[in-house]
């Protein structure tokens, strides 16, 4: 059976603990909304090549997504503030 390389760090993004509202800050601000490998490119304002996402095909940013909405969720249900600043 292969192992994944990034196997073991996806694991600890998965259990990594949501508890201080400075981290979380810092997490929600730092984890991009989208995939940052989306792009258009223009000439002349005329689109000639666009980018896909390819993020969703990767296991380590679904992690990292996923550590994000914890963060976010604890924004809301734990501190109550609004987390559409971070979006």
């Amino acid at each position: 059976m292969k192992h994944h390389p990034l196997q073991s760090v996806c694991q600890h993004l998965s259990q990594i603990e949501i508890s201080n509202p400075i981290t979380v800050r810092l997490i929600c601000r730092v984890i991009p909304t989208c995939c940052p490998c989306e792009r258009k490119i223009n000439l002349f304002g005329v689109v000639i090549i666009e980018i896909p996402p390819l993020c969703k095909l990767n296991s380590f940013y679904e992690e990292l997504i996923g550590l994000r909405f914890r963060a976010l969720s604890y924004l809301a249900d734990v501190c109550h503030e609004d987390g559409h600043r971070y979006c």
